[in-house]
C-alpha cells in the first residue's frame, strides 16, 4: 500500500520544469510517481486542493545555537520551527560554542538531528580551527563526516593568504566555501553607516567592508576555479560584483535573507534592537538592488540566517545588544511579500530559489520531486492569510521584526523522508 497520496494539487518542481496539476503518491520514504494513474489505497491522503505542492523547501542559513547555547535554540527547536515554516531540510551554521570545527562536531550535531526526528539537518563545518581565521580546519575528515560546505560565518576570513588555501582545499574536495563577506579592518559598528546611524550616535557599518571583501574573494576564486558562496548579501555594490562574477563564467552563488528584502536601516531609529543584524539592514536603494538580483538569477538562494537570541540579551541596550533575527517559521509568506506580491517573481521561480538552487550550492539530492529522490514534500496554501505571532513559535527565541505581521501564504503540511512532520 501506498504510505501517503496527495491529491488535487499544483505540482511545482522546478528541477525537472515541471507545473501541472497532478497527484503524488510517497512509498518506502520515496517519491513513488508523480502524475499518471495512482494507487487505489494510501495509508495517509492528503486534499491538496487549492494548494501547491513543492519540493521540501531548504534553507542553507539556520543557527542552531547547540552546543553551548541551548537557552536560546537547540537542534530539536530548530527543527521544530523549520518544519512549521515548511522546511525539510536546514543546513547548521558552526559558530556554536565550541565550534563545528572537526569530525567529532560535526556527527553531533546529525547525531542530536537523529533523536529529533523532524527536519533533515546538515551540518556546515568551520573553514578555520576556532573560526579564527588562521590555520584551516580538516576540512576532508568534516565532510567525510558529513558537512555538506563550509563557512565561519559570523566573520570573515581577512587574511588572502588563509581564504587562497581555503579555496584550494575546497576546489579539491569538489565544496562550497560559504563566506560572511566583512573585512574585519572595517568592522565593529551597530547599524549601517549613514544619516541614520548618525542622527542615532550610532556607530556604522559601511557596505564597503562586505564589498572590498567579496571583490577579493572573487578574484581568489577566478584564480583557484573553487565553488564560492556569498552568504546574506546586502548591498547593491555586492550585487552588482556577483552580477559581473557571473558573466564572467565563475562558480559563485548567493543568498539574500527576509530582512534584506524587506526591512531598512530606518527601522532602527526606535533603537530596537529586535533590528540589529549582522550585515545590517540597509537603504532602500539597497533592498531594491536585492530584490532585482533576485529576480534576475543574480542571487541563486533564499535563505533566513534565523539566528536566535535570549530576551534578556536583545532588552539590552542597541549598542550592546547581539545581532540576529528569527524567521524560520514565516519566511515563506515573507518571501512572497517581497517577491511575488510585487511581480518580481512567480511560484516556480520562487520555489526553485527554496529548493532545487539551494541544493545544487550543498550538493545534496534533495529538492525535487522526481521519482525514486527522497520523498521531502512542502504542501503550500497561498491564500492563506495570517499574523505573526511570536508567542506560537515553535523556536526558543522571540527576537522577531515580524511580530503583528499581516501575510499571505503558508506551508500546511511538511513531510521528510516520507513521513509527515507537520500539518494544519
Amino acid at each position: 500500500m501506498t504510505d501517503i497520496l496527495i491529491t488535487n494539487g499544483r505540482v511545482i518542481d522546478p528541477a525537472n520544469g515541471v507545473d501541472k496539476l497532478a497527484d503524488i503518491a510517497i512509498t518506502g520514504g520515496k517519491i513513488a510517481r508523480v502524475g499518471g494513474k495512482m494507487p487505489a489505497k494510501a495509508a495517509t491522503i492528503i486534499d491538496a486542493k487549492g494548494c501547491i505542492v513543492a519540493p521540501g523547501l531548504i534553507d542553507i542559513h539556520v543557527h542552531c545555537r547547540e552546543p553551548g547555547h541551548e537557552e536560546e535554540e537547540t537542534i530539536a527547536t530548530a527543527s521544530a520551527a523549520a518544519v512549521a515554516g515548511g522546511f525539510t531540510t536546514v543546513c547548521a551554521m558552526p559558530n556554536t560554542h565550541p565550534p563545528l570545527d572537526d569530525e567529532a562536531a560535526i556527527q553531533f550535531v546529525l547525531e542530536r538531528a537523529a533523536v529529533a526526528k523532524l527536519a533533515r539537518v546538515l551540518p556546515v563545518g568551520c573553514i578555520t580551527k576556532g573560526r579564527a581565521g588562521k590555520e584551516l580546519a580538516e576540512m576532508g575528515a568534516m565532510m567525510s563526516a558529513g558537512a555538506v560546505a563550509f563557512s565561519d560565518d559570523g566573520e570573515g576570513i581577512g587574511s588572502t593568504a588563509t581564504m587562497q588555501r581555503a579555496l584550494q582545499y575546497a576546489q579539491l574536495l569538489g565544496v562550497s566555501l560559504m563566506q560572511h563577506c566583512q573585512d574585519p579592518d572595517l568592522a565593529g559598528g551597530h547599524m549601517n553607516s549613514g544619516p541614520t546611524a548618525t542622527r542615532l550616535g550610532l556607530a556604522g557599518i559601511a557596505s564597503t567592508g562586505e564589498e572590498l571583501m567579496l571583490q577579493r574573494d572573487l578574484v581568489l576564486t577566478e584564480r583557484t576555479k573553487a565553488r564560492y558562496h556569498v552568504q546574506h548579501i546586502s548591498s547593491a555594490g555586492s550585487v552588482e560584483l556577483v552580477r559581473q562574477a557571473k558573466a564572467r563564467g565563475l562558480s559563485v552563488t548567493a543568498e539574500a535573507t527576509p530582512h534584506h528584502l524587506l526591512l531598512t536601516d530606518a527601522c532602527c531609529s526606535t533603537y530596537d534592537s529586535v533590528y540589529k543584524v549582522n550585515p545590517p539592514l540597509r537603504t532602500s536603494a539597497d533592498v531594491e538592488a536585492v530584490r532585482r538580483g533576485v529576480a534576475d538569477g543574480t542571487i541563486d538562494c533564499l535563505a533566513t540566517d534565523h539566528a536566535p537570541q535570549s530576551a534578556e540579551e536583545k532588552e539590552l541596550e542597541f549598542g550592546l545588544a547581539p545581532f540576529g533575527m528569527i524567521a524560520l517559521e514565516c519566511a515563506l509568506a515573507l518571501y512572497i511579500k517581497a517577491l511575488i506580491e510585487p511581480g518580481l517573481l512567480n511560484w516556480p521561480g520562487l520555489i526553485a530559489r527554496m529548493t532545487a538552487n539551494p541544493a545544487k550550492v550543498i550538493r545534496q539530492n534533495l529538492g525535487t520531486l522526481s521519482e525514486g529522490a527522497p520523498a521531502d514534500v512542502t504542501v503550500i496554501d497561498p491564500a492563506k492569510r495570517w499574523t505573526v505571532k511570536t508567542e506560537t513559535f515553535r523556536s526558543k527565541s522571540r527576537n522577531c521584526p515580524y511580530e503583528g505581521w499581516k501575510l499571505k501564504g503558508r506551508a500546511v503540511a511538511t513531510i521528510v523522508n516520507g513521513q509527515v512532520k507537520f500539518q494544519t
